[in-house]
């Protein structure tokens, strides 16, 4: 049997690293989960000495398990069901497919879940950071009525619609990032090679400078003369920043500038409301009781002012009030459309119906509204590119012209 070097977390959380031999890495993965250690990754050693990839050389908190992956597992796994395959058999050939290793490991993990006795439901819950609450809800759903199939193919719908709002609202900050980045790099160059040029012309003619040329000129000093300060100054701050926005209040005070800036608000709203309405009529028509499908949508939304808006809504219900109620209390976050549209369905007893047509219009909405921004962002950039163009030309230029004035 081929010798594999292995890497693996046992139960008081220390890190055990070893070689052994096995049938193939999942075999050996199996034997040391067996053993109640976490694999981290398995590797079969070389002649020389270790083999690596280069997946093995990145952190773990870099190799991320996208929602592409999360969709096209759910998808192969529904079909998989729906073919007749065994669970425990379905998860193992989407180990096989997939090149995510830490994705793989999550699988196999579950697989063997699987076939000790636990539910599908129940694997899916060992490991949340990978698998949201909606998705075990609907999971748990699908096995208590016999319909895991429809279930999972109801999961992969909302993923995907989730991934394309998702893939729209980026693409349009794509350009304007690009822009930004272009700026910033021309600006350095200028400041390293166009500027010293131009002060050591304005020193030999002895000119008097004014105040916007004396600034760029520290600019250009500062870089030249502290350029790895400067680098590190910039990883700082980029560091605090970084920080700020995973902290609470800094993402209390990015959803309160989202909940407020011109344009991007409406887009807010919209995103909102169509991730609202779709996670709740997919746990609604899964058969998941009203209070719960609240609550796992609360965890789905990641604005706090939604989520605020989402447990008033529950405590409402507890009271015997309506959901319809909540959302027409927040008309400044939820279009009224939603509350309206609400209390209509909450009155026919077609709830989850009416909120999946609210969650297809907002979403070509959002659609729509994001190609409205790649218009209005392009005259935007232009017009800030030329006050920057303009300013650095100016007061480069007007030394030039108060000695010619002074002839």
């Amino acid at each position: 049997m081929p010798l594999y070097h292995y890497k693996a977390r046992d139960k008081e959380g220390r890190d055990v690293e070893g070689e052994r031999e096995g049938k193939d890495k999942y075999d050996l993965a199996h034997a040391l989960r067996a053993e109640g250690m976490t694999p981290l990754f398995v590797l079969e050693a070389g002649v020389s000495g270790r083999k690596k990839t280069l997946n093995n050389y990145i952190p773990d908190f870099l190799k991320r398990i996208s929602l592409e992956e999360k969709l096209n597992f759910t998808r192969n796994i529904a079909v998989m069901i729906g073919a007749g395959v065994s669970l425990a058999k379905a998860l193992e050939v989407m180990a096989r497919q997939t090149a995510n290793e830490k994705f793989k490991i999550v699988i196999l993990t579950m697989a063997e879940a699987i076939k000790k006795g636990k539910n599908f439901s129940d694997a899916l819950g060992e490991h949340p950071e990978v698998f949201p609450k909606f998705y075990q809800e609907m999971a748990r759903a699908g096995e208590k009525s016999g319909k895991l199939e429809e279930s999972l193919k109801l999961v992969a719908l909302q993923l995907k619609k989730d991934y394309t709002l998702r893939r729209k609202i980026r693409s349009a900050m794509v350009y304007p990032a690009i822009i930004m980045i272009a700026m910033v790099g021309i600006g350095i160059l200028m400041m390293i090679y166009v500027v010293p040029t131009l002060v050591s012309t304005f020193k030999e003619l002895n000119v008097t400078l004014p105040l916007s040329t004396r600034f760029i000129i520290f600019i250009s000093e500062s870089i030249l003369q502290s350029g790895l300060i400067f680098l590190l100054a910039t990883a700082i701050l980029g560091y605090f920043i970084y920080r700020w926005g995973k902290s609470q209040i800094g993402k209390e005070q990015i959803d309160w500038i989202l909940t407020r800036l011109p344009v991007i608000k409406g887009i807010n709203q919209k995103f909102n409301a169509a991730r609202t309405c779709r996670t709740l009529s997919s746990l609604i028509s899964s058969g998941v009781n009203i209070l719960e499908a609240i609550s796992i949508t609360k965890e789905v939304l990641q604005n706090h002012f939604y989520q605020n808006i989402l447990e008033d809504a529950r405590l409402k219900i507890q009271r015997g009030e309506t959901i319809s109620r909540a959302f027409l209390s927040s008309e400044s976050l939820y279009p009224p459309l939603v509350g309206e549209m609400t209390a209509i369905g909450e009155e026919t007893g077609e709830l989850s119906q009416m909120l999946l047509r609210l969650a297809s219009f907002y979403e070509s909405e959002v659609s729509q509204a994001t190609k409205d921004l790649s218009t209005i962002i392009e005259p935007l950039l232009m017009i800030v590119i030329g006050i920057i163009v303009g300013f650095f030309a100016v007061s480069m230029i007007s030394p030039m012209y108060n000695l010619v004035g002074a002839f």
